[in-house]
Order: structure tokens, then sequence, then C-alpha cells
């Protein structure tokens, strides 16, 4: 029992460490201040408003009870495990393996510091090079990341798609609600291969296809981004696929193409023209967004003296299919050989391996 009783007490010590580290007391009382804010009289006056300070605070009791329960769970442990009783030896040892377990995921989400990593996000795929194969490629990885979000209680919404020519997907955007939704997808940023026999070739040939991965903090009204009406070119069109009665019937998607940047912005899973812009809009100023931070970080590491490339042909994956099986993150040289598995949604191996050696500073991030 005494290997339980120091074991349990290192993940005490460590929890209680990060839990300093992350202020959970400071996100507790905050809490607090919005539960107060919220019994007010008038506070649903502004619905908009409301609704936001009421999501707000629904995250951040997430996680406090999220740490606060797992803190708990190693107290009580502890307590047991010191009472030296040995018929609890196996209900101990059990849960002290399936602690260990929950802190390190948690020790590892802590490592999220980044300035938007416990945000929202916003996923787009876009076909690359080889044709109908990429856009089925690009349709793979929609399904990829959906079944993802699927498995770890992320909600997907679709806010634009457009699809391929003869099968697949030319591009997808997709939006994606939950804890470090942003953090952990800072991963997929990027091009991915496939290497498969292609289903599209009458000669079952080898074919190599290409899409690409983009992501962006959905931090909506909080980006402080002017963007002058003149500057933007805006285009109706009738929304495509399943969707309601609306779809097909009415001009109700927007394309907002903001001029000076090139910046092309679809939505059309809103019931209103209106609704779209303005969801259009906020992924503009998040896309607009992400182009400044890149811009000032790409500034700063030529004045560090560092290579930055951030083009097409930055190659983060490959997925090859025939001749053998594996999946290969060339960042971090994490792979395995289960590709369905991968295919099906198991990503977290290969994000936890991109933020070990992103903590560790052994990749370009």
């Amino acid at each position: 029992m005494d290997g339980q009783v120091t074991q349990l007490s290192e993940m005490k010590d460590q929890i209680d460490g990060l839990m300093r580290r992350l202020d959970i007391d400071g996100k507790k009382q905050k809490v607090e201040n919005l539960e107060q804010q919220a019994s007010q009289p008038g506070f649903w006056d502004d619905n908009q408003v409301a609704q936001k300070i009421m999501q707000q605070m629904s995250r951040l009791k997430s996680q406090v009870v999220r740490w606060q329960t797992v803190q708990q769970r190693i107290a009580d442990a502890l307590e047991l495990a010191e009472m030296g009783d040995d018929s609890l030896i196996e209900e101990i040892t059990q849960e002290t393996s399936d602690l260990s377990i929950l802190v390190e995921k948690m020790s590892l989400q802590a490592m999220l510091s980044g300035g938007h990593d416990d945000e929202d996000a916003i996923l787009a795929i876009h076909a690359g090079a080889g044709g109908v194969d990429a856009q089925d490629w690009a349709e793979m990885l929609e399904r990829m990341y959906l079944r993802w979000m699927e498995q770890n209680d992320y909600k997907a919404e679709v806010l634009d798609r457009s699809d391929g020519d003869e099968a697949g997907l030319k591009s997808v955007t997709i939006s994606v609600k939950g804890d470090y939704a942003y953090g952990y997808l800072q991963s997929e940023q990027g091009v991915h291969r496939l290497v498969r026999l292609s289903p599209f070739d009458s000669a079952s040939r080898r074919h190599t296809s290409f899409a690409k991965i983009e992501l962006w903090p959905d931090i909506q009204d909080d980006i402080d981004i002017e963007i002058n009406e003149k500057d933007l070119r805006i285009d109706t069109y009738r929304a495509s696929g399943a969707g309601g009665q609306h779809v097909q019937k009415n001009d109700t998607a927007v394309r907002l193409t903001h001029v000076p940047t090139g910046v092309v912005v679809q939505c059309q899973n809103q019931r209103s023209q209106a609704q779209n812009r303005d969801r259009a809009m906020q992924i503009l100023k998040a896309r607009l967004f992400e182009m400044e931070q890149q811009k000032q970080e790409a500034e700063l590491a030529q004045l560090k003296g560092e290579n930055v490339d951030a083009g097409w042909g930055n190659q983060i994956r490959s997925y090859v299919l025939h001749p053998y099986q594996m999946v290969k993150d060339h960042r971090t040289n994490f792979e395995v050989g289960n590709t369905g598995a991968v295919l099906d949604g198991r990503l977290n191996d290969f994000m936890d391996a991109y933020l070990r050696a992103k903590i560790n500073q052994d990749i370009k991030v």
C-alpha cells in the first residue's frame, strides 16, 4: 500500500500545482461573479449579450468542476490508502491507475497556455493536388474529424460545404465547440498526404493526393478588427444540401470576399441571409486576426534568424494505404500502423505527441 500512498501523494502535489498555475480559484471566483450578474433584474434584456455571458460562465464552471473533481478523487483515494486496509488494496490500486491516466491527460491539457487555446475553433478542409482523388480525400478527412469530434464530446456544425465535381468535396468549413478545441486542433494545420490505389483509376494504379487543413480560433466578437464595408464584395446564392425547407428556395447563402487580402468566406447553414452574413463576418474577422498573428510571428521569427515556411508544400502527415499501412506525422515522427482507426477519428495520440513536442520545443510551431 506504501507504493500507492507515494504515487497518490505525488499526484496530489502535481494537481495542486497545476490548479495554481491555471488559477482555478480565480476562475471559480469569476463564475460566482457571473452567476451574481446573471441573477440581476434586466439581465436578459439584451438576449445576445446575456447568452454570451451564460456560455462563458458554463465553460468556466465546467473547467473548475473538472479540476476540483479530480483533486477530490485523489484526496479520497489517498485517505483510503493511508488507512492501510488490505481489503481495499484492489480497489485503491485500480483507482490509482485510473487517476494516473487522468492526471497525465490533464497535465498535458494544462500545457495549452496559448492566448486562444481554450477557445472554440473553425476548421476548414480544402482539396489540393490530385483531382477527383484529392476531393475524395478531403471528404475522408471531413469524416475523420467529425468522428474525432463526436468521440471527444465536441459539438460540430458544418457552416459551408462545396461538393466535388464527381465525388468528395472541394472544401468544407466546420464550427467546433468545446473545451480547448482550438488548442488540440492546432496539431492538424497543414497539408495531409494520402497514398493509395485509386478507386477512380480503371487501372487501379497508386495515386498520391493532398488536402489542406486550416484553423482559426472562433472568438467572434472578441476580435478587435475593423473591416471597411468598401473592402467587401458580398454575393448571395442558394444554399445546397440538407438544411430545411428554406434550402434551394431563397438566396440565403452568403459569400464575403475581402478584396485587399483576397480572403473568401462562405456560410449557408443559418436560416436567413442576415444570419449567414453575420456568421460569415465573424469567420472573416477570425481569419484576418489569424493572418495578422502569423504575420507578427513571422516577423519575430525573422528577427530571430529562423526560416518560417507556411507554404502549401509544408506536408505535416502522410497516410499510406498501399503498399503498406501507416500514418506518420513528419513533425514528431509519431506513427501508427492501424490506418483504419486513425481514419475513424482516433487522433488523440497524434495530438498528444504534437503537444509534447511543442512543449519540449522539439518542433517548429
